[in-house]
């Protein structure tokens, strides 16, 4: 799982049927001090976040397991953080 900042939406209107009514996200990776890690990535949306909203996401065969269908899925949104609390 990792932490990442939703950055926008995307809409497609030709896609593979499978991901007909999921909503996609921007998704920026970040990490525990909650900056820019790596480039950013689209996500499927289980959780119904929003644009500047702080999420947990998944990426691989979890990704696909977590939308709950076989949907060619590389990264979903699983859940919206309230807060992090890091330890130095």
């Amino acid at each position: 799982m990792f932490l990442g900042k939703v950055i926008g939406t995307v809409v497609s209107t030709r896609k593979d049927e499978r991901l007909r009514g999921n909503k996609l996200l921007v998704v920026q990776k970040l990490n525990e001090k909650l900056l820019p890690s790596g480039e950013s990535l689209i996500a499927v949306d289980t959780v119904d976040a929003g644009t500047g909203e702080l999420v947990i996401f998944v990426s691989g065969s979890t990704a696909r397991f977590a939308s709950g269908d076989s949907a060619p899925v590389d990264a979903t949104v699983v859940g919206i953080v309230d807060t992090v609390e890091v330890e130095q």
